[in-house]
């Protein structure tokens, strides 16, 4: 069967990018160079996922834990992660995908705050696929700000359920997470999508995030599509 004409693709995939700073220093090259082929491949990647059938795409960029790291890293980061979006841009208005974006974007420096809120303004009309850029994000944080808003809100007790806390969510409009990838060894949810990731499938490879490559995408959809056809067999 074609791989785009699949039954069980997953509608939601979230992704963690692990791995920019060993792949460097294991070659001898600097973080920034790490960084830089980081975000090529991120850039390389929206297709791979995109053209197979995924709907949604969420990619780990700036865990809120990333404050904790050098000032120039993380100022290199996100001199890269605006580069990528702007070189980018007519590439998903072309494409039809929208960019939106989770996370405490307020607390960000306020032209990337901007910067940010311009990208989704210039794709908002987009309905193919969703690019969902997890920026300044913890799921932590998340539900906290969640439950934050609804007692602001003065909800009561009876009023709270489920679909009350998913409203209240950063992008409650996007389905639940069917598929988390971890690329760089670990495996662990690292604080990504907690609420949104409690059904999916998980699948973790050792490989660093640069040396990612479309296939390894197949291999990924593949093996999705192997355990819904079990499950459905039960």
């Amino acid at each position: 069967m074609a791989e785009g004409n699949k039954k069980n693709i997953p509608s939601h995939v979230a992704l963690i990018m692990d791995g920019n700073c060993r792949w460097a220093e294991e070659r001898n090259l600097s973080l920034a160079e790490g960084q830089i082929k980081g975000f090529e491949k991120l850039k390389q990647s929206f297709d791979w996922f995109f053209l197979r059938g995924v709907k949604i795409l969420s990619v780990y960029l700036f865990p809120a834990i990333f404050w904790q790291r050098d000032e120039k890293e993380v100022n290199h980061l996100f001199q890269l992660f605006r580069q990528t979006l702007n070189d980018s841009l007519d590439d998903f208005n072309h494409k039809d995908c929208r960019v939106v974006f989770s996370g405490r974007i307020d607390e960000l420096p306020d032209d990337l705050a901007i910067f940010c809120e311009e990208i989704e303004r210039q794709t908002k009309n987009n309905q193919s696929n969703i690019l969902n850029i997890c920026l300044n994000y913890s799921g932590r944080h998340e539900l906290l700000d969640a439950i934050k808003k609804i007692i602001k809100n003065n909800l009561s007790e009876e009023q709270i359920h489920e679909g009350i806390i998913k409203k209240y969510l950063y992008n409650s409009e996007l389905v639940d997470v069917e598929a988390v990838i971890r690329v760089g060894g670990n495996s662990r949810l690292a604080d990504f999508l907690i609420w949104q990731s409690t059904e999916a499938e998980f699948f973790f490879l050792k490989k660093y995030w640069p040396d990612f490559e479309e296939m390894d995408v197949m291999q990924v959809l593949d093996e999705y599509h192997k355990r819904k056809i079990k499950e459905e067999k039960k």
